[in-house]
């Protein structure tokens, strides 16, 4: 079934504020293999001219995916989660995130279309501090495969019985 496209311009409510702290940094760093002395060590980081380390470019993940989950788990929009792989995802900062930094989510449905049977759904998540301070936005692309072929699908299912007695 496709994806009802009333939900462009959809805003959820904003997710739990997230702490950021310098041993999540560490920690993600780590996981991901990224090890630059600006993650790891504050001192390293002021020298690059940072008030304290910074986090990876990937670690807005952690606070956009909740943001996401929202319009994933909404059984009105009619996403199959079984069906969904994640066919983009990017991040445009206004400046790094750092210890301190407390970030809640706000995604907004952006664009849904269907393309060679498919439904994607583009998201963006805004990630603000509680003065409301845009640190990044987030742009996800969900891609939710269509049926692999005709015997999945309501039409094919009828067609691959025709003609049986």
């Amino acid at each position: 079934m496709p994806l009802d496209p009333s939900y462009v311009g959809r805003t959820y409510p904003p997710t739990a504020e997230y702490e950021v702290g310098r041993e999540k940094i560490r920690e993600f760093a780590k996981a991901v293999g990224d090890l630059h002395p600006a993650y790891l060590d504050p001192e390293a980081a002021k020298a690059l001219g940072h008030p304290d380390v910074i986090a990876p470019p990937t670690f807005p993940i952690i606070i956009s995916l909740p943001a996401a989950q929202q319009v994933v788990a909404d059984p009105a929009l009619g996403l199959d989660w079984a069906r969904v792989v994640h066919g983009d995802q990017r991040f445009v900062y206004e400046r790094p995130m750092r210890p301190g930094d407390r970030i809640s989510a706000v995604v907004r449905v952006d664009s849904i279309r269907s393309m060679s049977g498919n439904d994607m759904i583009n998201l963006i998540a805004e990630l603000r501090t509680p003065e409301g301070e845009l640190v990044c936005t987030a742009y996800t692309l969900l891609v939710a495969r269509g049926p692999d072929d005709e015997s999945e699908s309501p039409s094919g299912a009828a067609a691959a019985g025709a003609g049986e007695d």
